[in-house]
């Protein structure tokens, strides 16, 4: 390779560790809440800064403790959302497709979708 061929690379993955830290820390901040809907409709709002642990309609089990929200079980047969990671980031969701149940961390409180604070209000 070309000294121009390895900066061009060098700028590459600059702009690339420039990108991941936006999206990583500044992009996706920490939420304040993780909201639970069943079937699409809204099933409940809570903190991410007070430990639970919530009985979804006998289907699922969410738990919150140390400002993460993690599916910790679920009687669908291939437990998916149970294997998923915990979710604390704002836009992070924890998906259950067989008991259509969603998990998501919403950021300033507001339940109905909106993030006013955010980058991109109306796509986000």
């Amino acid at each position: 390779m070309k000294k121009n061929d390895w900066m061009l690379l060098a700028a590459v993955i600059v702009i690339a560790a420039g990108l991941y830290v936006v999206n990583t820390w500044i992009i996706h901040k920490p939420g304040k809440e993780v909201v639970v809907t069943v079937e699409g409709k809204l099933y409940g709002t809570y903190p991410l800064n007070e430990d639970a642990v919530i009985d979804i309609q006998g289907t699922n089990r969410l738990e919150i403790r140390d400002g993460k929200a993690d599916m910790v079980w679920a009687d669908c047969p291939d437990k998916l959302c149970v294997h998923q990671k915990a979710i604390q980031r704002n836009g992070e969701t924890i998906v259950c497709l067989p008991n259509q149940v969603v998990a998501e961390v919403k950021g300033d409180g507001n339940t109905d979708g909106s993030e006013a604070d955010g980058v991109d209000a109306v796509a986000h």
